[in-house]
This record gives C-alpha cells, sequence and structure tokens, in this order.
C-alpha cells in the first residue's frame, strides 16, 4: 500500500481525538461506544472533508489549478469546507448547490458567503443537471485561460477516499493503544467515499470490525454501488485492489425519513440524547441520522452489551442553525 506519494496540502488537525462516550453507553444499556471525533478537524468549523480535500487540492495544486468548482446541497459541509480550503490556498471557489434561494442564509450557506465564495443555486434534485452546470463553467473558465479543479459531491473519488483509508488505520491505532477492538464502526454514508475508505482500512488491517453505512437520503442500493466503485478507484490509488462486493458493503436506509436533509423524530432524538449525554453536538443532516440508526441498532439488540461501536461523527454542526424551527421546539 502507497500513501506517501500522494500528493498534498495540510488542512486537518490530526489525529482526531477517540473519545469514550460512557454516559450514552449507559443510558442506552447497550454496548461500550466510543467516538471518533472528526467533527474536530478544525477547517472553517471542522468535519470529514477537510482530510479529503488534503488530498485533493493538493492534486489541484500539482496540476497549476487557481480556480476549485464543486457541487453539493445547500447546506452542503463539504461545499463550506471546499470554499475554506480554496481561500486559504488562495483560490476562488465556485459552488454549485441545489435548492432555491432561502429568505435568510442560515447554516453552511451563511459560512459559504463569509468566506466569500461564488454561490450558484440550481433549483433542482437531479444531479446531471448539477453536473451539467459543473461542466459548462469548466469550459467557460478554461476558454478564458483559467485552470478549474473539479470536486465531485463530498469528494467521493478514490483519491478522496485515500484519507479515509489513511483515517480508519489512525482510528485503529487508538484502539490499539487503549487496548480496545471495536466490533463494529457507524457512520453517515451517502456519497459513499468515508465508507469507501474505512471498508479498505478495516480490510487491510484485517481490524474485524464491520464497517456500517447509515444512509443520509440515498437508498442502500445506490449507496452501495458507489461505495463498491469507489473502493476500486480508491485500489489503483494506492496499489492494493482488492475484489469488493455488493454483500461486502452494510449500508442501512431504515433510517431516511421523508429524504435528504429532513430531519426525522429520530434524528431529533438522537441530537438532544447526545447533546444532553455527552455535550457532543450532530447535525440533522448526516450524524444525527446516523446516531439515530445506531440508537434504534442498540435498541434491536444489532449491537449488544459487551460488544464495541466505534461511532465516526463527520461533522456538520453549521447546519443545526438551518433547522432552528425543528430542533428548538420542546421536546
Amino acid at each position: 500500500m502507497q500513501l506517501g506519494h500522494l500528493p498534498r496540502v495540510p488542512l486537518a488537525v490530526r489525529p482526531t481525538p477517540l473519545q469514550e462516550a460512557s454516559r450514552l453507553s449507559a443510558y442506552l444499556g447497550g454496548p461500550r461506544i466510543l467516538i471518533k471525533r472528526d467533527d474536530l478537524t478544525g477547517l472553517a468549523l471542522g468535519g470529514n472533508k477537510a482530510r479529503k480535500l488534503e488530498l485533493l487540492l493538493g492534486e489541484a495544486r500539482a496540476q497549476g489549478a487557481d480556480v476549485i468548482i464543486t457541487v453539493g446541497a445547500m447546506q452542503s459541509n463539504h461545499a463550506r469546507m471546499t470554499a475554506a480550503a480554496a481561500r486559504l490556498l488562495g483560490w476562488e471557489a465556485i459552488l454549485v448547490l441545489s435548492g432555491e434561494e432561502p429568505a435568510e442564509a442560515q447554516g453552511n450557506l451563511l459560512l459559504d458567503r463569509i468566506l466569500g465564495a461564488e454561490v450558484r443555486l440550481i433549483n433542482t434534485t437531479e444531479e446531471y443537471v448539477l453536473m451539467g452546470v459543473v461542466q459548462d463553467l469548466a469550459r467557460e473558465l478554461t476558454g478564458r485561460g483559467r485552470r478549474p479543479y473539479l470536486i465531485p459531491r463530498g469528494g467521493s473519488t478514490g483519491l478522496g477516499a485515500a484519507a479515509y483509508l489513511e483515517a480508519g488505520l489512525e482510528a485503529f491505532a487508538q484502539l490499539n493503544a487503549l487496548g480496545v477492538r471495536a466490533d463494529a464502526i457507524v457512520h453517515a454514508s451517502t456519497s459513499g467515499g468515508t465508507q469507501s475508505g474505512l471498508l479498505t482500512a478495516a480490510k487491510w488491517s484485517r481490524a474485524g470490525a464491520s464497517v456500517v453505512g447509515i444512509s443520509a437520503g440515498p437508498p442502500a442500493a445506490t449507496v452501495t454501488q458507489r461505495v463498491t466503485g469507489i473502493v476500486r478507484d480508491l485500489g489503483r490509488v494506492v496499489g492494493t485492489e482488492w475484489e469488493v462486493h455488493p454483500e461486502d458493503v452494510l449500508v442501512y436506509d431504515d433510517y431516511v425519513g421523508e429524504g435528504y436533509g429532513i430531519p426525522t423524530l429520530g434524528t431529533i432524538e438522537a441530537i438532544k440524547m447526545v447533546a444532553r449525554t455527552e455535550g457532543i453536538l450532530l447535525d440533522p443532516v448526516y450524524t444525527g441520522k446516523a446516531m439515530a440508526g445506531l440508537i434504534d441498532l442498540v435498541r434491536r439488540r444489532t449491537f449488544a452489551r459487551g460488544q464495541t461501536v466505534l461511532f465516526w461523527h463527520t461533522g456538520g454542526v453549521p447546519a443545526l442553525f438551518a433547522h432552528a424551527q425543528t430542533l428548538g421546539g420542546p421536546d
């Protein structure tokens, strides 16, 4: 496996802490729960995308890029962190986001604008429409002598996933230092890059932990297809190709509710439970749904006493402020 040869720019505070969630474990009466705090990566209020952007923007710099274009939802954590990283490196950022212009900018959208990104809101949920806008922008900029670098949704490419191969190995080293073996790693999985890296790390290190993705929007079959494709790309990037099959990828889509970006009652319960037991804030789009899934799996005894579960906090806390009416009401 080769990781040291990959181009990189320093963006993330690493290693991120591994925190015991003893009060949450006791409250649920289930397994030992630890939380990997990738909400504390440091870049523009943190989140897992800082790790991916180190490698993606390292490649952009090596290619001589001078403007970064990416795509996502209106409350995209990836877009917010891409804007911040581009500014840190002296580049412009153009964000092509799905949604209508809100009456008031909140959460990540507000931060995008504070960071000075050019935001183009497109009222569609169709990926091909958004990518068409991105491709048109890239052609226009190239025609003007600029050097755009395009990052897909979530930074979920083989190169981006290599950052989560590294992150998985980082977490396993932390667990080993504590003398702890995790039975499972639970995290939010949508564009598939994080799960691809963690799955490869678990496979390569023979850690024995299952990697459990909780979808924040797409059907499980869609996420699984994304993960299998990215794992293969990742293998080519780091030189450790292994044959991955759909049955190797574990994804639950039971906790999506009405759709991506719409908190469920379970999401709201999970956010408040973790805040009140551990003083840790989750977000309503990704980690809240992932924790709702973990809580339900504990209640269903899929994870039981005597086991150890590592919950991966991928960040996203700014989105809380775009859901004040949903989260600020009485219990």
